[in-house]
């Protein structure tokens, strides 16, 4: 496994081989991470994995600086899974003068739920994803399902720019008591840990009446906020959307899913269900 951290030798790198598939990661890696690492290395293609933390995305009040960086051990669990290419930019590499061209995607999608409560989340996202295809220059990129608006955004984009990438979206890993895999749980305490698995039962249990023939979808989402909150949880949302734009489902005949976002303690996590 070769780690590249310049644009260039990346670049040479790649230059004779067939286009790769690509991981972009902002490293810390999980099993949900390394779940994406296979299903890429099964495609038979070299394998590009990306670690960088992404300024961009992070507001002024969020944990960039404290993010986790634990570059020597990703890099050993990049390899064990057969990953061909780790790439890891510094900042200076990356973005070499202040990125005044900026992604800007369609506020129905992006300015909902996540983009709501993270505003400019989602055009962070979108510049480093698109910086990354146009080095990486990928046959197919893989995201997880855990961050269910994400990888809605990046489809949205890649088909509305006509970029030459197929986007293929990855099952949430989650540990065994159903806690979706992230790496923000580190910063979970014992306790908040054995509290975090509520999140994940709760939007089961919305799926599960909803399958079963519940309709009043605000009054769920209303209990379902009142539970979290009795808790001791500090709920930003819990949604039932349609799952290809997540926008309100006109009836509940179509494929939906629920969706979650709350602090416990110092920590936010966000789920999902597909319904």
């Amino acid at each position: 496994m070769q780690v590249l951290h310049r644009i260039a030798d990346l670049r040479a790198a790649l230059a004779q081989g067939p286009r790769p598939a690509f991981v972009p990661t902002m490293g810390n890696l999980h099993e949900g991470h390394l779940a994406l690492a296979r299903q890429a290395k099964a495609s038979g293609r070299p394998v590009v994995a990306s670690i960088f933390v992404n300024r961009l995305q992070f507001g002024p009040n969020e944990d960039f600086d404290r993010y986790p960086r634990t570059f020597e051990a990703d890099c050993a669990l990049l390899q064990a899974e057969g990953c061909d290419f780790v790439f890891a930019p510094d900042e200076a590499e990356l973005y070499p003068e202040p990125q005044a061209y900026k992604v800007q995607p369609p506020p129905e999608l992006a300015d909902i739920l996540e983009g709501h409560f993270r505003p400019g989340f989602f055009t962070g996202v979108c510049t480093v994803v698109l910086k990354l295809f146009n080095i990486v220059q990928p046959e197919a990129a893989y995201f997880g399902k855990k961050d269910y608006q994400q990888q809605l955004v990046i489809k949205s984009m890649v088909r509305q720019l006509a970029l030459p990438v197929r986007i293929v979206a990855g099952e949430t890993c989650r540990a065994g008591d159903g806690l979706a895999l992230s790496s923000r749980n580190g910063y979970l305490s014992p306790a908040e840990r054995a509290e975090a698995v509520e999140l994940h039962r709760l939007l089961d249990n919305i799926a599960r009446v909803v399958r079963d023939g519940r309709t009043d979808v605000a009054h769920l989402e209303q209990e379902a906020m009142a539970t979290l909150q009795r808790r001791g949880w500090q709920p930003d949302y819990v949604a039932i959307r349609r799952q290809a734009d997540l926008l309100e489902p006109h009836g509940l005949d179509e494929p939906m899913v629920v969706l979650a976002a709350a602090k416990l303690g110092k920590t936010r996590l966000i789920d999902n269900v597909e319904i």
